[in-house]
């Protein structure tokens, strides 16, 4: 039996594990825990799954502590970045070693994050629109294009995103509207699909936010890559500032972006949901 824990950044839920846990297949073993319907046993009874398996390894020898981020999705894939998941892995870190900076470790790169009082800021790196960097089939930047019905913009935030800005995200039919372009020829490797539409509280300008991921093959109830991407993608067409705090909502929460001269800024809050034993290889007792 190992630990695990299990955390969430605004809806988007982990399950975390030390990266040397005798583990021998972490495809398998993320593939059972993810499942929503058999995954883990809840302390209030019920079985819950997660949007993916996060394996890490930290080094406190290093200043700033560093953590090795490896990131399993529910359908066996390895994702390059995650930015919830980055958030989560910083506030586990926090726990264990009481320091509030860290440079993550990704396939992606090395990504700094803190821990503050309003939740904990990623620095995300520069967003691109590189054809050869999203990637794409094109040789020019995919900006605002008819693909499989929906017109989207690609931009690379850690892993691939196609935006598109709509009227209403909760008019989208995005089980329905998603998978052609997640799967469309132009993104050799595929793309998360993400849909945004204008949301103004009172003077606070910001956007709604829907995001189908690549490797869940599903919505999600957030996603700090997608949010980043649709900043990103505004302040490509000229709808937001350089500097300019641009609160995203996802049916999870709130985040907040930040697009600065030279990357972007994601911040938000993380909860500690509960501890729990489970096998090795990630099997469930029938019930």
């Amino acid at each position: 039996m190992i630990t695990v824990e299990k955390y969430h950044g605004t809806g988007n839920d982990f399950v975390v594990v030390e990266a040397d846990a005798p583990i021998e297949d972490r495809a398998s073993f993320t593939r059972r825990l993810a499942d929503r319907e058999t995954g883990l046993d809840h302390p209030d009874g019920e079985r819950v799954g997660a949007d993916g398996v996060l394996f890490l390894k930290l080094d406190a020898s290093t200043a700033p502590t560093r953590v090795e981020m490896t990131l399993v999705q529910p359908d066996g894939s390895v994702a390059e970045m995650c930015g919830n998941g980055a958030r989560v892995v910083a506030t586990w870190a926090a726990g264990r070693t009481g320091d509030r900076e860290f440079v993550i470790d990704t396939p992606a790169g090395e990504y700094p994050a803190e821990v503050g009082q309003e939740g904990v800021a990623v620095e995300m790196g520069e967003p691109t629109f590189d054809p050869d960097a999203v990637p794409t089939t094109l040789d020019e930047p995919l900006i605002e294009r008819e693909t499989e019905g929906l017109t989207v913009t690609a931009v690379n935030t850690g892993v691939p995103h196609a935006v598109a800005f709509v009227e209403d995200v909760a008019e989208i039919d995005l089980e329905a509207i998603a998978p052609p372009v997640r799967h469309a020829a132009v993104f050799p490797e595929g793309a998360n699909v993400t849909v945004a539409s204008e949301r103004t509280d009172g003077s606070v300008f910001g956007y709604d936010q829907r995001t189908f991921e690549r490797g869940v093959e599903g919505e999600t109830r957030s996603c700090g890559t997608g949010a980043v991407a649709i900043v990103a993608a505004a302040h490509e067409l000229g709808r937001v500032e350089t500097d300019q705090s641009v609160p995203v909502h996802p049916p999870g929460g709130r985040l907040v972006v930040t697009r600065t001269a030279d990357g972007a800024i994601l911040q938000g809050p993380v909860e500690r949901e509960f501890e729990t034993t489970v096998p090795a290889d990630g099997a469930v007792a029938e019930r």
